[in-house]
C-alpha cells in the first residue's frame, strides 16, 4: 500500500523558466565539474530556488514568500505529526543495503521500539532508514518518513504509513527532533554526522531534554567516540558530562533499556488512550 504522501509547493516566487533552466544546467553538469567518479557536493544547491535563499539578501517580495514557505513547512509538519504518539527517530546511512549487519541492527531496532508502543522516524528513504522503518511495520508499529528534496530525488521506502516531504533542510531537522523521546544512530556519513551533534548539541544547552542518545556500530564509531571522549574532553570544548550523555552499545536489549528507563522514569512517558484525537472539522488525520 502506497504510504499516505504530503509534497511541497513550488515557490511562485521564481518563474518557472528560470528554475527550469537551473535545473537543466545542474543536470548537465553546468554549475559544477562533473565527470565520471566526480559528484557534485558542497554548497551547490539543489535548485534554482535554494542556490537564491543561500546568495543573500533578495528582493522584498521574494524574502517575503519564502517566509510564508518556510512557516508552510512548519504548519504541514504540525499537522502531519501532532498524532504520532510518542515517537523515536533513527538517523543512518542510505547507502547500507539488506545484508548488512548494520541494516540488520536497525531492523531489530525499528521492531523492537514498535513493539514498545513507539512510532519510528526517519528520513523515509533506504538503507538505515528503510531497515527501521521496516522493522516498525513488520512488529506491526507505526512507521514515519521525512524526506527532504535533492538534485536527485529519494524515493521513499515501500514500509511508511506516512512520508512528509520538506524543501528545507532545517525544518525536517526540527520535525525530526520534535516529537522524539530517543534518538538512536547508526552508522552514516555527513549527514548523520550532523544529526548526531545537532542532537547533542540541544540537549547540551538545555533546548531539548536529556533525552536518550544511542550510538550502535561501536567499531564504526570508535574514533568518533575516542576522540570526543580524548582530544575534547581534555581540552575543555566538552564536558565530560556531556560525552557521558551518549550510550554507545550494539546490544539492542541494553539500548532499549536506556530508552525505556529514561521515558518512563524521568520523563512520566505513560501509554493511555487519553491521547489527542483527530477532529474532521481541521482535516486532521492519524498516522
Amino acid at each position: 500500500m502506497e504510504p499516505e504522501r504530503d509534497q511541497i509547493p513550488r515557490d511562485p516566487a521564481v518563474p518557472a523558466g528560470e528554475e527550469r533552466a537551473a535545473e537543466e544546467a545542474l543536470e548537465q553538469g553546468c554549475a559544477a565539474p562533473q565527470g565520471e567518479g566526480h559528484r557534485r557536493w558542497g554548497k551547490a544547491a539543489g535548485s534554482f530556488d535554494e542556490e537564491q535563499f543561500l546568495r543573500g539578501p533578495q528582493a522584498r517580495l521574494q524574502e517575503l514568500w519564502r517566509t510564508v514557505r518556510i512557516g508552510r513547512e512548519f504548519l504541514r509538519g504540525f499537522r502531519n505529526l501532532h498524532f504520532a504518539g510518542p515517537c523515536v527517530t533513527v538517523f543512518g546511512s542510505a547507502r547500507f543495503q539488506e545484508g548488512n549487519r548494520w541494516y540488520t541492527l536497525a531492523r531489530e531496532m525499528g521492531g523492537r521500539l514498535a513493539s514498545a508502543g513507539f512510532t519510528v522516524v526517519t528520513g523515509g528513504g533506504p538503507g538505515i532508514m528503510e531497515a527501521a522503518n521496516r522493522g516498525a511495520k513488520e512488529a506491526g508499529g507505526r512507521s514515519v518518513g521525512m524526506n527532504i528534496v535533492l538534485p536527485h530525488e529519494q524515493e521513499p521506502n515501500p514500509y511508511l504509513d506516512r512520508f512528509i516531504e520538506f524543501h528545507y533542510f532545517f525544518v525536517r531537522k526540527v520535525m525530526l527532533v520534535k516529537y522524539s523521546y530517543a534518538f538512536v544512530v547508526l552508522p552514516g556519513g555527513f549527514g548523520t554526522l550532523d544529526e548526531i551533534y545537532e542532537t547533542a548539541v540541544l540537549i547540551q544547552t538545555g533546548k531539548i531534554e536529556d533525552f536518550p542518545l544511542v550510538l550502535m556500530g561501536l567499531d564504526y564509531w570508535r574514533p568518533l567516540l575516542d576522540f570526543m571522549e580524548g582530544p575534547m574532553v581534555r581540552s575543555g570544548t566538552i564536558e565530560a558530562a556531556d560525552f557521558d550523555r551518549i550510550l554507545a552499545t550494539d546490544d539492542a536489549d541494553e539500548a532499549m533499556a536506556c530508552i525505556l528507563g529514561a521515558v518512563t522514569t524521568r520523563f512520566g512517558l505513560k501509554w493511555k488512550p487519553s491521547e489527542p484525537r483527530p477532529r474532521k472539522v481541521l482535516a486532521e488525520k492519524e498516522v
